[in-house]
C-alpha cells in the first residue's frame, strides 16, 4: 500500500518527486493539465520512475450528464484526451464522477439515480474507453451519495454493464456513508467493499466523515481522525490489495495534509500495516 497527498513548493518535475520522498509517500496526484507537452510529462514519467513513485490518478472531474448537449460533448471530448493522457504516464487510473442531470456537476438530482442516467452512464463509459483504448491505465468511477454508482451493489452493476476490461474501481467510501446506519457501519463496508472488488481496485481515497446532530440528517466530511470513520477497518481491508495507493484529499492546507497523514501512520502502525514510500 502507498499512501499520498498533494505536495507544495515545486517548480520542477525533480523537486515534486523530492517532495513526495521528503513526507515518505510512496504515489501521487498527476500534476500537469492536459494541455502540457509530451516533454513536460516526459520529464514527470522520468522524475517518478527514478524515485520509485507510483502515480495513483489522473483527474477529469467534469460533468458527462451535463444537461446542455454542446457541454456534454466538450466534456466528453476533454474526459478521452484525460484518459489517453492517463495511459501515457502509466498512472493506475483516470478517475472522474459519472455527472449530474442538475446544475451542479456533482451534485444530487431527481433524475441521477434512474435507469435512464444508468444506461447513459453506460454507454459514455463505452464510447470513452472504445475512443481512448487504454493499455496502461483503467478508466474509473469514483462513488458519490447521489449519482451512479452509489454502494457495492450498484458499482457491480456498472462493471458489468459496461463489460470493458479497461474499466476498474476507483474507492471512496466515504462517499458511500450518506446515511445515519452507514456511518456506524463504515468498517463493514470498507471490508466487504474491497474484499469483493479486489480484483478491480486501482486507487483509494481516504477522508473522514462526521454524523453531527442537526436535523434531519447531516454528515459532513472532516479530518481523518476527527469524525467517526473507521479507518482501522479501511487500512486493513486495502493492505490486502495489490500495492494501492491510498490518498488524502478534500484539505485545505500542507498542514493539515500533514496532520491527516501522521493520523493515519500512526494507525498503521498500530495495526502493523506497512507503506511502501518513494526513494
Amino acid at each position: 500500500m502507498r499512501l499520498g497527498a498533494p505536495v507544495y513548493n515545486y517548480q520542477t518535475a525533480e523537486e515534486w518527486a523530492l517532495a513526495h520522498v521528503a513526507k515518505g509517500y510512496g504515489a501521487a496526484y498527476w500534476p500537469l493539465p492536459v494541455t502540457a507537452s509530451a516533454d513536460e510529462e516526459d520529464e514527470f514519467i522520468e522524475a517518478a520512475g527514478k524515485h520509485q513513485l507510483v502515480i495513483a490518478e489522473v483527474g477529469i472531474w467534469n460533468n458527462l450528464m451535463d444537461h446542455d448537449p454542446i457541454k456534454r460533448d466538450a466534456n466528453l471530448r476533454m474526459a478521452i484526451l484525460r484518459i489517453k493522457q492517463a495511459d501515457r504516464v502509466g498512472a493506475r487510473c483516470c478517475v472522474n464522477i459519472s455527472g449530474s442531470r442538475g446544475p451542479a456537476w456533482d451534485g444530487p438530482h431527481p433524475d441521477n439515480m434512474t435507469e435512464e442516467t444508468f444506461r447513459e452512464v453506460v454507454r459514455v463509459t463505452q464510447q470513452m474507453l472504445d475512443e481512448a483504448e487504454p493499455t496502461n491505465t483503467f478508466y474509473t468511477l469514483e462513488a458519490m451519495p447521489w449519482m451512479y454508482p452509489w454502494d457495492l451493489q450498484s458499482t457491480k452493476q456498472v462493471i458489468e454493464a459496461v463489460d470493458r476490461e479497461s474499466f476498474a474501481v476507483h474507492v471512496d467510501i466515504c462517499n458511500m456513508i450518506n446515511s445515519p446506519d452507514k456511518v456506524y457501519r463504515s468498517g463493514e463496508i470498507s471490508e466487504e467493499y474491497c474484499r469483493e472488488l479486489a480484483p478491480y481496485i486501482r486507487s483509494i481515497h481516504v477522508k473522514d466523515v462526521e454524523l453531527s446532530m442537526k436535523m434531519t440528517t447531516h454528515i459532513s466530511e472532516c479530518m481523518p481522525g476527527e469524525g467517526d470513520f473507521d479507518h482501522d477497518a479501511l487500512l486493513i481491508a486495502a493492505s490486502k490489495l495489490d500495492d494501492v495507493p491510498f490518498m488524502c484529499e478534500h484539505l485545505a492546507t500542507e498542514e493539515e495534509y500533514d496532520r491527516a497523514v501522521a493520523y493515519l501512520r500512526k494507525r498503521a502502525d498500530i495495526l502493523g500495516v506497512k507503506f511502501t514510500s518513494a526513494v
